[in-house]
């Protein structure tokens, strides 16, 4: 079931990524615009994010 209102649960995305795009409901918007293949790099970009803090910056960062 390809729920985009639900990223959170959505399969291959981080938890640390979903549960910033679940804080940041612009971001979330933006991330769930994007095609697949989009939100797949983001998430590759995800893989060297060490700390909450550092994944909250970058989800940020998604709408600036």
């Amino acid at each position: 079931m390809d729920n985009k209102n639900n990223l959170v649960n959505g399969p291959g995305i981080p938890m640390g990524l979903g549960m910033a795009l679940a804080q940041n409901t612009k971001a979330m918007q933006y991330f769930a615009s994007l095609s697949a293949q989009e939100q797949q790099a983001i998430i590759e970009n995800t893989h060297n994010i060490r700390s909450k803090q550092e994944m909250q910056s970058f989800v940020n960062g998604l709408i600036r």
